[in-house]
């Protein structure tokens, strides 16, 4: 089979990135063909692809061009076409492609008779505002038919025009077709697959198939980990506050003689700096992005790793990474975390926001860090037992089957 893989750039810049070019690596180890289509970007690294990509809008300085490429790209488009033309996918698999590649993609991939298979990152099916969140908090107003209210609460960066834009961009990617030419729908959590059906997705055309993340090889032992361990806590993603990022500086006010290390970048990454200069957080550091060996050290060295969301998280892949390096994750119970995390067997989890109920958590593994070490444990057999990379692909087998089938019927 050869697989068409689609996405916004071939370089890591969030989870959905991450699991795009794993997904693509997954399909080539199982002996499949696996072409990557996605927008130009100094940061791609070199391809045999890269002829293919089209020109993405130019947000840094943008003229009429890019507007109108960021609603719809005639040259993606036209790119695609020819990637067809010279390839022949059987299938395409879709991850984050609206505002790069856009809508325009898939009236293309449809003429050519080729399934679509579409995996949801986050709610952007749903909804312009992709959190689903207004000032920092959970907020529904906006989704299906309500959707233009996105515009009206300035959701993108408080600003009416971004917002007025972005919102504009979705009704014209749900008239193009960005629901009813799809075959087959992925959610990546049982509690995603059920918000996306409350605001209008067909439930029948969503398969639920967990993310993954292949375990390597047997973490560093406890008792070999650095000085800087068992009282140092972990968080390390997107630097914004739906993240929860400033409920974990105020538990970090309150646990003045344990350290709290913050790994990522982010929107809110200046704010949060100011905030631990001017409380005088000595506790805190603040680090910028890091990945591979020098992250894995970072979760490692750990306590546990503290996942503070306060949007409804979709999966939450820092908590299979987490497990992977045999750590245990203390996470608001928000979203699909609960579905992750067997509270008091391999993480603990706290009311979201609640920056005390935060602090009990890390205390009863500050108390018992044999007990955290355990945790770690079982949360790396769960990885293996449940999130590996062989069930994964059946899983993505299975859906690309019923594509197939929905898309000939």
């Amino acid at each position: 089979m050869k697989v068409l893989q689609v996405s916004q750039n071939l370089f890591i810049r969030g989870g959905s990135d991450r699991m795009f070019l794993d997904t693509c690596a997954l399909l080539e180890s199982h002996g499949h063909g696996v072409i990557r289509f996605v927008a130009k970007h100094p940061d791609n690294p070199e391809s045999p692809w890269s002829d293919y990509f089209p020109d993405a809008a130019d947000f840094d300085k943008p003229g009429f061009t890019d507007l109108a490429r960021y609603i719809y790209s005639r040259s993606a488009a036209r790119a695609l076409q020819r990637l067809i033309r010279d390839h022949k996918p059987d299938v395409a698999h879709i991850h984050i492609y609206y505002g790069k590649l856009t809508a325009s993609i898939l009236p293309v991939l449809k003429a050519a008779g080729i399934p679509i298979v579409h995996t949801m990152h986050e709610y952007r099916q749903v909804s312009p505002n992709y959190t689903l969140t207004h000032n920092d908090r959970i907020d529904e107003a906006c989704c299906g038919m309500n959707a233009w209210r996105a515009a009206a609460r300035r959701f993108n960066r408080g600003s009416f025009s971004r917002s007025a834009l972005a919102t504009f961009e979705w009704y014209v990617s749900r008239l193009v077709g960005s629901q009813r030419k799809i075959d087959r729908f992925i959610a990546i959590s049982d509690f995603q697959k059920r918000k996306m059906a409350e605001h209008g997705v067909p439930e029948d055309k969503i398969s639920r198939v967990y993310n993954f993340v292949d375990p390597g090889h047997e973490p560093v032992p406890a008792e070999t980990r650095s000085a800087s361990g068992p009282h140092t806590l972990l968080y390390f993603g997107r630097i914004e506050k739906v993240k929860g990022i400033f409920t974990l500086a105020n538990a970090a006010k309150r646990l003045p003689d344990t350290r709290f290390r913050l790994v990522g970048e982010g929107d809110a990454k200046n704010e949060l700096a100011e905030y631990v200069r001017t409380h005088n957080l000595a506790n805190v550091e603040l680090v910028g992005f890091t990945s591979g060996d020098e992250l894995n050290n970072h979760i490692r060295n750990s306590l546990a790793t503290i996942l503070p969301a306060e949007w409804y998280e979709p999966f939450g892949l820092t908590v299979l990474e987490s497990f992977a390096q045999q750590r245990p994750v203390i996470a608001s119970r928000i979203g699909a975390l609960p579905e992750l995390i067997d509270e008091g067997a391999d993480g603990l989890l706290f009311e979201p926001g609640n920056d005390a109920d935060l602090c009990e958590k890390i205390q009863q593994l500050i108390d018992d860090p044999t007990r955290a070490d355990a945790m770690g444990k079982a949360g790396r057999n769960k990885l293996i037992q449940q999130f590996d990379c062989e069930t994964h692909y059946q899983n993505l087998m299975r859906v690309y089957e019923q594509a197939g089938a929905a898309c000939n019927g």
